[in-house]
């Protein structure tokens, strides 16, 4: 046990709980977006899903793990377009089409991969995105390894917390997005252009998603099967809710989700004895708990799946 409890042990835990937050963290942000501009979208496990398949095509047929990234961003953008069209322009419920989306992008990523390679009962090795330290940063003590030696697309999705709040908080065109999931209609008596507001947030959701699915297959495990995302989509809006709409407060329940799914691993290594499947729910059942004591406390923005009629008075 002690061979296990030391400080390396706890180095390679936070390192853990790094990288394994960020496809949550990238997924929260999407929702964050969407959800600042009044659209609650639970189709994230859908998107990331479609990501996932299409960052890893394109990665394995180019070589290229940029390329694979940026065309899963792609992807995850044009499934979300249908929630776009049928939420915002047919003022359809939010929530039966995200779920739809759930169950269609799922289905087609996995027919998709079935089309483009006909042996499915091995894991085919696509290509991986390799880390790119720091230097002098990384040869810090602890932090070093923790902070600064990481894959890229960590970097940047880290990055993205401070951006966002800056947009949303200190610029004008953030005060117009937020006003839009707050008083749409008030929004629309200033000027602000709400239905366009409401599909650039519908685009960079999608983007955000797809990031958060492709990183998956192209930066943690190389390799595309289905359920791949695990659920991670859900988990991505329970850390919203948890973090109050805020991106600071999003950040802090991703990498918390993300200890909770690093310790399970290294649960399994302690105690082998024990079932697998009783360990891996631990980050599910942090999940729940998080719903149920920090969910109802808050409904966040005010107009939040609320349908946007515009001739409405």
């Amino acid at each position: 046990m002690d061979a296990f409890f030391n400080l390396n042990f706890f180095v390679e835990l936070l390192l853990s709980t790094v990288r394994m937050a960020t496809p949550l963290l990238l997924a929260a942000l999407a929702e964050t977006y969407s959800e600042r501009a009044g659209l609650v979208n639970i189709g994230l496990d859908g998107i990331m899903s479609f990501g996932a398949l299409a960052g890893f095509l394109i990665g394995f047929k180019t070589g290229s793990p940029v390329a694979g990234i940026a065309f899963g961003a792609l992807s995850g953008v044009m499934i979300n377009m249908i929630y776009a069209f049928c939420t915002i322009r047919l003022c359809a419920p939010q929530i039966v089409y995200g779920m739809a989306i759930n169950i269609f992008a799922p289905a087609l990523a996995s027919f998709i991969y079935r089309l483009s390679f006909s042996d499915t009962s091995t894991l085919i090795q696509g290509v991986s995105m390799k880390a790119m330290p720091i230097p002098v940063l990384s040869q810090i003590p602890i932090l070093g390894p923790v902070l600064f030696n990481h894959l890229p697309l960590v970097y940047v999705s880290y990055l993205l917390v401070p951006v966002t709040a800056i947009f949303l908080n200190k610029t004008k065109a953030g005060l117009n997005f937020k006003a839009v999931g707050e008083f749409p209609k008030a929004a629309e008596t200033l000027g602000i252009n709400v239905t366009l507001q409401k599909y650039i947030a519908c685009i960079i959701c999608g983007a955000l998603a797809g990031m958060g699915g492709a990183y998956l297959t192209i930066c943690y495990t190389s390799t595309y099967s289905e359920g791949i995302v695990s659920g991670r989509g859900f988990i991505a809006l329970s850390a919203v809710i948890f973090g109050r709409w805020m991106p600071t407060g999003v950040l802090f329940a991703c990498l918390l989700f993300g200890f909770c799914d690093a310790l399970q691993i290294r649960f399994q290594l302690l105690s082998p004895s024990t079932p697998y499947q009783i360990l891996q729910m631990m980050p599910y059942i942090f999940t729940l708990l998080v719903l149920a004591f920090f969910g109802i406390k808050k409904s966040g923005p005010k107009a939040n799946g609320q349908p946007y009629y515009r001739e409405e008075r």
